[in-house]
């Protein structure tokens, strides 16, 4: 079955996106297309990046890198729930990303995003990055305004137009992960 990792892309005491991130795991999980885990970057700390990049799989020199990329590895695509800080996705996901490069390949992202512009910002400079990555982000974005989704900007209240959304993503993200397989394979990524 395809596997989905849905990576909470910050670390932030009292971060909004832990909300926006359980919400997304509790949507996917009552579908029956695929698996979905939740991925949370606190378990995964990394100082600044300071493994040489390396063309093939797992070749890292800190235990911690050869954990993230072991659970990178272990996904067919990923959807990221990304805050904006400074117009641009958080510096934490931005690291972790930046860790690994074979790992991310051929895979599938979706793009959830929150903020003041509702992420908009963060979600095209992630698309960006996750283009050198040689990863397929999908269209349908999940953009979540502070203003509308979070009462008082801190607790999460999505209205159903963002069901709809999150929905359309995931199929987008499954179809994509699937069709991508070949591909993976071929590489020797984890399929």
């Amino acid at each position: 079955m395809t596997r989905i990792g849905i990576i909470l892309g910050s670390t932030r005491a009292h971060r909004n996106g832990e909300q926006v991130a359980a919400w997304v795991h509790d949507r996917a999980s009552s579908r029956g297309d695929a698996e979905f885990e939740l991925i949370d970057l606190r378990d995964y700390p990394m100082p600044p990046q300071e493994e040489p990049l390396t063309p093939s799989l797992g070749q890292y020199e800190h235990e911690y890198t050869k954990a993230w990329a072991d659970t990178v590895a272990s996904f067919d695509g990923f959807v990221m729930v990304t805050p904006e800080y400074n117009h641009s996705t958080s510096g934490v996901l931005k690291n972790a990303i930046d860790h690994l490069h074979a790992e991310w390949h051929n895979k599938a992202v979706g793009i959830v995003s929150y903020g003041g512009a509702a992420g908009a910002r963060a979600a095209e400079h992630l698309r960006l990055i996750c283009g050198a990555l040689q990863m397929a982000d999908v269209t349908q974005q999940v953009a979540l305004s502070l203003q509308t989704e979070f009462e008082n900007f801190t607790v999460f209240r999505p209205g159903d137009y963002n069901v709809t959304a999150l929905d359309a993503m995931l199929d987008q993200v499954i179809a994509w992960s699937a069709a991508l397989a070949p591909l993976r394979a071929a590489s020797g990524a984890a399929v």
